[in-house]
């Protein structure tokens, strides 16, 4: 019986979007082979017309998988996981497998849509806010969600990690907690969250996703 091929892996993504840094941490927890091609959201690349036909959303990421387009990060990650078994993002448990989703989607869900440039833009270019005003905007939802992330951390125990290891809440954890400090987010109130980005920044595959190391 022939073996399958791997298949090629081309992640589409901005090297400061969270969504990608995501993406990237999962990839490289999995030692999975990849190619990153750049998506210039600054430049509006995301929007043109060649982007779109591929992925209609019209964001990043996009994982190309041997010319098919995936989107969505969160799906990327369950994909990912689904697709590639080995060294899994998601613990084998069912109830752990609840914990890491709910913190995971916490932040995806109550943290990320708020907080995306789209919205950034929106409040500052189209309705005229201060960025000083903006930064009030962004520091209200990062409160209000991370102060029950930590809370739930506390109940569970978390010491380096959720678990025994880096996985799924910890590849969308780090992104937010990168873009946390961008914005001068005072951090001090949670040394749960802050002890396990210490434990991910020591792990070669959070080093290498990090932003500050995308070509």
């Amino acid at each position: 019986m022939a073996v399958p091929l791997s298949p090629a892996l081309r992640l589409h993504g901005y090297y400061r979007s969270s969504t990608t840094y995501r993406v990237r941490i999962a990839l490289n927890l999995k030692r999975l082979d990849h190619e990153l091609v750049p998506v210039n959201l600054l430049a509006r690349e995301q929007r043109g017309d060649a982007f779109r036909a591929r992925n209609p959303f019209a964001g990043v990421p996009a994982l190309e998988v041997d010319g098919v387009f995936h989107a969505q990060s969160m799906a990327i990650l369950e994909w990912l996981d689904e697709r590639f078994p080995e060294r899994p993002l998601l613990p084998a448990g069912i109830e752990e497998r609840f914990a890491a989703r709910e913190l995971a989607m916490a932040i995806a869900t109550e943290l990320h849509a708020p907080l995306n440039l789209p919205v950034l833009e929106y409040l500052k270019l189209d309705l005229g806010h201060a960025q000083a005003e903006v930064d009030i905007w962004y520091w209200h939802w990062l409160e209000k969600t991370l102060a029950g992330v930590e809370a739930r951390l506390a109940q569970r125990g978390a010491g380096d990690f959720l678990f025994d290891a880096p996985g799924y809440f910890e590849c969308v954890l780090l992104p937010q907690v990168y873009n946390a400090r961008r914005f001068a987010f005072d951090l001090s109130s949670y040394p749960r969250i802050t002890r396990i980005e210490a434990a991910c920044l020591r792990d070669p595959a959070f080093f290498a996703a990090h932003p500050d190391r995308q070509g």
